[in-house]
């Protein structure tokens, strides 16, 4: 059975982080959506919210798994026995923070591999970032974000 990790922020989760794990849950036997506790941020909703609102917009992927993490993407993924880390790529710019990454887990843990899977141009410009100003400026992000998660973003989002 192939595992592979999809993990990330996901604060919102949109609607291209569902397409990316959508795609790879065709692909591998099981997806494994590892929400991070980014020290580094201040994130708008928890983990355990985050994992949450996954949860429910990957209710019809009988494959994929959803759960949080703390420490290195490497020991979590050994842990899981998974092998290999999904990544999704908007631009260019994308590009290279993700080889870093995935060259320092490759040196972490020698049999991890790193998949890429390009987004699709309707989602190009689309991040948590974009979704979070818009929501909060009062704008209509309807197609940013999964429609069953939808209320519950705004709900959060607007009173900030």
């Amino acid at each position: 059975m192939k595992t592979v990790i999809c993990s990330g922020s996901f604060d919102p989760v949109t609607v291209g982080h569902i397409d990316i794990i959508t795609r790879a849950s065709k692909m591998f036997d099981k997806i494994i959506v590892a929400v991070l506790h980014n020290m580094n941020k201040q994130a708008c909703f928890t983990a355990e919210e985050r994992v949450r609102l996954l949860e429910k917009a990957t209710s019809d992927l009988p494959n994929v798994e959803v759960t949080s993490f703390d420490g290195l993407l490497a020991d979590f993924a050994a842990q899981k026995n998974a092998t290999a880390i999904v990544r999704g790529l908007r631009a260019l710019s994308d590009f290279e923070y993700e080889f870093q990454m995935a060259l320092t887990n490759k040196k972490l843990n020698p049999e991890l591999e790193t998949i890429f899977l390009t987004t699709r141009s309707e989602n190009m410009f689309l991040s948590s970032s974009i979704v979070k100003q818009v929501a909060q400026l009062g704008g209509d992000i309807s197609s940013f974000v999964p429609e069953c998660v939808h209320d519950e973003i705004i709900e959060r989002l607007r009173k900030e």
